[in-house]
């Protein structure tokens, strides 16, 4: 068995069998898992916002599903990913606290934001665990692309 690489907050690796991809504390950032089933390239983001064009000076790219999700894909092609194979499943997107102010809820805009982007770079969404108030640790393996969702006192599931 391959290592289990870490993918930190506003960060994205991608890795081929036997490796597989982690990140920790879902809460309303966004796991985004892709995975090309013809070459087993895999790759996953963690990112933490919806939109990087407010942001003037902006060296994180992987904070944000606009720019985010565009270099994971990049760096998934360099990989030897094939352009039309990548498929995609994502989790997070919680609502954390209780907030009067919808137009707050960063988790939905983040979910929102990252199915835009995908269904822009053309990538197919297999699957999702999103929303809800409770956080996320997720794993995807890169020999058969589940992506394993756990969370405290939830059974773990397979997307």
């Amino acid at each position: 068995m391959g290592r289990m690489i870490k993918v930190g907050m506003a960060d994205l690796a991608v890795c081929k069998p036997p490796d597989n991809l982690t990140t920790l504390g879902l809460g309303s950032c966004i796991g985004i898992a892709l995975y090309d089933p013809t070459t087993k390239v895999t790759g996953l983001a963690h990112i933490m916002l919806p939109d990087s064009s407010q942001i003037r000076n902006n060296k994180t790219v992987e904070k944000f599903a606009d720019t985010g999700i565009q270099k994971l894909y990049d760096d998934m092609i360099k990989a030897g990913a094939k352009r039309g194979k990548i498929v995609a499943k994502i989790a997070g997107g919680a609502q954390m606290f209780a907030l009067k102010d919808s137009g707050m809820n960063v988790g939905a805009r983040n979910a929102l934001a990252s199915k835009a982007k995908l269904k822009q770079l053309g990538i197919r969404l297999l699957a999702e665990d999103t929303g809800l108030n409770y956080g996320r640790t997720v794993e995807i393996y890169s020999n058969n692309g589940d992506y394993v969702i756990k969370a405290v006192g939830k059974t773990p599931k397979t997307i």
